[in-house]
C-alpha cells in the first residue's frame, strides 16, 4: 500500500517525540528534520517539503505549543492538520447538480486504466451513492477501448452510449449529453481518448468536447506508481483543460505516495478518487482526513466502519451473535463469518484501518490468509451434522475429513481449537449483567483480530 514506508517513519519520529520529557524548539528542530527526510524520500516534491516544515515550525511556535500540558500531542494535531491540507483538505467530494444531469469528464494519457476507472466510478456511484448513471464511450481510437467499456457497463448493469469508432467524439459526447438529459440521469461519465505522452491532438480533441458539453467536472486519472511524473501530467493537463479533480489509481501498490502528497498543493487540483486494487469495486471516495490519520498511523476507523456496513450483513450478524450468546453457535456460523470478513478486502488492508495495530509482515500475512482458506475447504469437507455438532468429531471422523480436505489430521484439529475459542470468547463478552464486554481478541496464528 503507498504510504508505507512513510507511516513507519512517521510512527519513529512521533514515538520518539512523545518520550520526550520537555519539548524544545532544539527537539523540535530535530523531530522537523526527520519528517523532512520522510518526505523527500517519499517522493514528495521538494518545495512542498519546504512549506511544509515551514507551517509545521510556525504553527507550533504561534501556538506556544512548549508551554502546553502535553506539547508532544498539539505537534502530532499540528502534523495531522497541515498533512490534510496538503492532501486538499475539504475540496474533494464532487458536488452533484440537482435538477439536471452531473457531467464529468475523464481525461488521461494513454494506458493509465481510463477506461477500466471509468467503470469503476460508474459502479461506485451507482451502488454506493444511488445515482443513475449513464456512461459514454469516446475513445475512439485505442484498439477494443469502446469493446471494453461495453463489456464493463453490462457487468455493472448500466447503459452505454456506444456509437462505433467511426464517429467523432464530440457528436458522441453531444448524443451522451442528450440522452442523459431526456432519460433524467443523475451522472454521465465520458470515457475519452488518451495517447503515450500529451501532444496538441490530444488536447485539441478535449478541448472541443469540454467546449460542447460544458461538463462539471473534469477528472484526470493519474498514476501513484509514476511518482512527481504524475504531477507535471495533471500540471499540463490543469494549464489546458482547467481540472476539477484527480482520481489516483494504484494506491495498493508499493508507491512510496509522493504524487499523491505534492499533487493538490503543486497543481490546486484536488483528488478525488483512488482505486485501491484491480477490481471494479476497488475505488473509493477519497477522504484527506482518514488519509493524514493512517500516514501517521492512527488507523482509519470511519473507513473501517464504512467497508463493514457496505458488506455485512446486519441482520446475519446479528443473528451469528445471538447464536453464539445462546451457546447455539456452529462450525457454519464461524465458515459464514469467515465470508463476512472476507467481503471486506485482504486481510492486510483491514489491520492497517485498525489504530494500533503492530505492523504485520507479508509472511504473517500470507500464512493468516492461507489458514482461513484451510478452515473453509475442511469446514466444507464436513457433512452438516458435524458442521452442526462438532463435539461427534472423533478420530476417523478426522481421517475422513483431512483425507477429503487434502489437509492433515493436525490441520483439523486446529479448526476446531479456533471454533472453541470463539466460543469462549463469546462467553467472556457477556458479562453478568447481560452486557458484552470486548475481551483481547486474537486470530489466525494468533495475531490477527477476527
Amino acid at each position: 500500500m503507498a504510504f508505507e514506508a512513510l507511516t513507519e517513519k512517521f510512527s519513529k519520529v512521533i514515538k520518539k517525540i512523545k518520550g520526550e520529557s520537555h519539548l524544545t524548539e532544539k527537539n523540535m528542530d530535530e523531530m522537523l528534520k526527520e519528517v523532512r527526510i520522510a518526505l523527500l524520500e517519499a517522493d514528495v516534491n521538494y518545495k512542498v517539503v519546504k512549506d511544509f516544515v515551514n507551517n509545521v515550525k510556525e504553527k507550533a511556535l504561534g501556538e506556544k505549543v512548549f508551554d502546553k500540558l502535553n506539547p508532544s500531542e498539539m505537534v502530532v494535531k499540528i502534523v495531522r492538520d497541515e498533512l490534510v491540507n496538503l492532501l486538499g483538505s475539504d475540496s474533494c467530494e464532487l458536488v452533484y447538480n440537482k435538477n439536471k444531469p452531473t457531467i464529468i469528464l475523464l481525461v488521461g494519457l494513454q494506458g493509465s486504466g481510463k477506461t477500466t476507472t471509468a467503470g469503476k466510478l460508474a459502479l461506485l456511484m451507482k451502488s454506493k451513492l444511488n445515482k443513475k448513471v449513464l456512461l459514454a464511450a469516446c475513445d475512439v481510437y485505442r484498439p477494443a477501448a469502446v469493446d471494453q467499456l461495453d463489456q464493463i457497463a453490462k457487468q455493472i448493469n448500466v447503459p452505454l452510449i456506444n456509437m462505433g469508432t467511426n464517429m467523432d467524439p464530440v457528436d458522441i459526447a453531444l448524443k451522451a449529453k442528450e440522452e442523459a438529459y431526456n432519460d433524467h440521469f443523475d451522472v454521465l461519465i465520458i470515457d475519452t481518448a488518451g495517447r503515450l505522452q500529451i501532444d496538441e491532438t490530444l488536447m485539441t480533441e478535449l478541448k472541443n468536447i469540454k467546449g460542447k458539453v460544458i461538463p462539471d467536472e473534469i477528472l484526470l486519472l493519474t498514476d501513484a506508481m509514476a511518482g512527481q511524473d504524475s504531477v507535471n501530467v495533471a500540471k499540463k493537463f490543469n494549464e489546458d483543460l482547467k481540472l476539477t479533480g484527480a482520481i489516483m489509481s494504484k494506491m495498493d501498490g508499493d508507491s512510496r505516495g509522493g504524487a499523491a502528497l505534492s499533487i493538490a498543493h503543486v497543481t490546486g487540483v484536488p483528488i478525488k478518487f483512488i482505486g485501491t486494487g484491480e477490481k471494479l469495486s476497488d475505488l473509493d471516495i477519497f477522504h484527506p482526513d482518514r488519509m493524514a490519520e493512517r500516514i501517521l498511523g492512527m488507523g482509519d476507523v470511519l473507513t473501517l466502519i464504512d467497508k463493514v456496513s457496505e458488506n455485512i450483513d446486519e441482520k446475519e450478524a446479528k443473528k451469528s451473535v445471538k447464536k453464539m450468546v445462546e451457546g447455539n453457535f456452529t462450525l457454519d456460523d464461524m465458515l459464514k463469518q469467515m465470508k463476512q470478513v472476507q467481503k471486506l478486502g485482504s486481510l492486510g488492508g483491514l489491520l492497517k484501518l485498525i489504530p494500533g495495530m503492530p505492523k504485520i509482515n507479508d509472511a504473517q500475512l500470507g500464512a493468516a490468509e492461507k489458514e482461513m482458506k484451510n478452515f473453509e475447504v475442511i469446514i466444507n469437507s464436513m457433512t452438516p451434522e458435524e458442521r452442526a455438532h462438532p463435539e461427534i468429531l472423533k478420530n476417523s471422523r478426522k481421517v475422513r475429513i483431512a483425507n477429503g480436505s487434502g489437509k492433515t489430521n493436525a490441520d483439523v484439529n486446529k479448526v476446531l481449537k479456533k471454533y472453541d475459542q470463539m466460543k469462549l470468547m463469546m462467553k467472556q463478552m457477556k458479562g453478568k449483567n447481560g452486557k458484552f464486554n470486548m475481551p483481547n481478541m486474537s486470530g489466525f496464528g494468533g495475531k490477527f483480530p477476527y
